[in-house]
């Protein structure tokens, strides 16, 4: 039986907004861990016929402790010396060294994936759950307080409109590392020395290119009797500006006649055509290679060494657990709204797992494939508003 365990509204203080060498927002690992130290919790009660798999999450709110005019600078504090330099500087009269830290506030929902048969527990192992909950951190952070933790029927198109009701208005992150695949390849096509962090970029980074002024051009081509020029036109204005003019509108001014009227309007487009350093121009945003609220998201780690003795590797956490050397591994990641989720199978598509290969320790969701069930239930719910269902 499938099973959600929604933990709603999840006020969260001082968690770690960076991410490998990405910020903003904490890493799905963060959740995935908060989601395992409960159920090893539950593993250690008197409810170890439940256990908990992967979780998805929802942000409602979010707030950086950041300052400055792009909002780019954290916000830092002198914790209480620690080390044995800033106890000597404290000593000494001086103010203690200032550790950068990224911090931020943020309300979020985990719809977590619940295994196991209940029964009468419902309630008592809900109650148990809200409680360790509270005891936990994160992302690093103090969870200040809870909303409400409910169970969902995984299977029930009721149970759906439900919780899509509770989480809105929300943001579900969901994993987009096949646009990233799939845009290094098309780079790849173009030029075979293209680098997949280049194509990264391409996803994270705000990106202008500057276009030659060309208003009078756009006037021009909108006051003619022949439409499809400024329709041309336009379609040119939506790509990034590029050398590659639409030879219509090359044959067009060539054989526009230069008369006094019209003397600006063919220096405007030979300075469009051919710009200089001096050309007068417009800074554009270029659009990311894929529509969506994109963001850079880091999702695991890459093993860099061997699997070490703890024994060979000095200064480690503890004196058992193996010791592996990892670098952080980013992708893209879109915060789709929860109002674009259509049925249960969106659910079990925005879940996020563990996956480990040869070295790779990921967290990536399940891509479901297209439902092509044609049964009766699922006719009649499509017949009906969501919001009637609940009525």
């Amino acid at each position: 039986m499938t099973q959600y365990l929604l933990l709603n509204r999840i006020k969260v203080q001082n968690a770690n907004a960076i991410s490998g060498f990405t910020w903003g927002f904490p890493a799905i690992t963060h959740f995935l861990g908060f989601t395992h130290n409960l159920s090893l919790k539950l593993k250690k009660s008197k409810y170890q016929h439940v256990s908990l798999n992967g979780c998805a999450v929802v942000a409602h709110e979010h707030h950086v402790h950041t300052f400055g005019k792009y909002n780019d600078k954290f916000l830092q504090s002198k914790n209480p010396a620690y080390l044995s330099g800033d106890v000597n500087k404290v000593v000494q009269g001086r103010a203690p060294s200032i550790v950068e830290e990224g911090k931020m506030n943020m309300i979020v929902t985990l719809v977590i994936d619940l295994d196991g048969f209940l029964g009468r527990e419902v309630s008592e192992l809900l109650s148990w759950i809200k409680q360790q909950c509270l005891m936990q951190r994160l992302a690093g952070g103090s969870i200040l307080s809870i909303d409400d933790v409910q169970l969902f029927d995984g299977k029930s198109q009721q149970d759906f409109f439900k919780l899509k009701r509770v989480l809105m208005p929300g943001f579900a992150l969901m994993d987009r590392a096949n646009y990233l695949a799939e845009y290094y390849q098309a780079c790849l096509d173009k030029n075979l020395e293209a680098e997949q962090l280049e194509a990264w970029l391409d996803f994270s980074a705000l990106k202008q290119q500057a276009r030659p002024l060309s208003a009078l051009i756009a006037k021009h081509l909108q006051g003619l009797d022949e439409v499809r020029l400024y329709d041309i036109w336009l379609k040119h204005l939506a790509q990034p500006y590029s050398a590659n003019i639409p030879q219509e509108l090359i044959d067009y001014f060539s054989q526009l006649e230069e008369t006094k009227k019209t003397k600006p309007l063919l220096k405007q487009w030979n300075e469009y055509v051919n710009p200089t350093n001096k050309t007068d121009a417009k800074w554009e945003y270029l659009s990311k290679p894929n529509p969506g609220y994109l963001v850079p998201i880091m999702t695991g780690y890459k093993a860099i060494s061997p699997v070490y003795d703890n024994r060979d590797v000095a200064n480690t956490r503890d004196s058992e657990t193996p010791v592996c050397f990892v670098e952080s591994v980013h992708s893209v990641g879109e915060w789709l709204g929860i109002n674009r989720l259509k049925n249960n199978e969106d659910i079990v598509s925005s879940l996020w797992n563990y996956e480990y290969e040869n070295g790779w320790y990921l967290c990536q969701q399940t891509k479901q494939s297209e439902n092509h069930e044609n049964d009766l239930d699922q006719q009649v719910a499509e017949l009906f508003d969501p919001i009637d269902e609940l009525i």
